[in-house]
């Protein structure tokens, strides 16, 4: 599993953010000059699985580009962060085509195979190069 980069403007949110959290996490990246984490996007919608909080901070910083590893339900596991709240696919892709948002930390989703870790300059992210991607990512970066 590996990360390609895609344009934010492109990613649906799913998911409400907490903007103390954003506000944290945009000093933490700055003071870094790196983003090490990619945004998990489920890749046929584009819609955000997990990384609400990077991808609101990317828009604030106008990046040309962030780090995005594309997956699909067929092996991710979702569920409610609330005791008894059932969560579904059907239910998030319900939510992101009606252009609406569940609420901060409504949805949970859990990456067996775990996620690939990333360390790519900011300024890179501002004005990306050209830069080799798998044969998964082709696809989806010139679509």
């Amino acid at each position: 599993m590996e990360y390609c980069l895609l344009s934010p403007i492109r990613l649906i949110p799913t998911e409400e953010v907490n903007h103390d959290r954003v506000d944290a996490l945009e000093a933490q990246i700055l003071r870094a000059g790196r983003w090490t984490a990619p945004i998990t996007i489920e890749k046929d919608a584009l819609f955000v699985m997990d990384g609400h909080h990077r991808l609101t901070v990317a828009l604030r910083l106008r990046l040309a580009a962030v780090p995005v590893v594309l997956l699909d339900y067929d092996s991710v596991q979702v569920e409610g962060w609330r005791p008894g709240q059932t969560i579904t696919p059907a239910a998030i892709f319900a939510m992101a085509r009606s252009d609406r948002k569940f609420p901060y930390k409504t949805t949970r989703h859990i990456f067996e195979r775990g996620l690939p870790r990333c360390d790519v300059p900011l300024a890179l992210l501002h004005n990306p190069a050209p830069v080799p991607v798998t044969s998964a990512c082709v696809a989806e970066v010139f679509r």
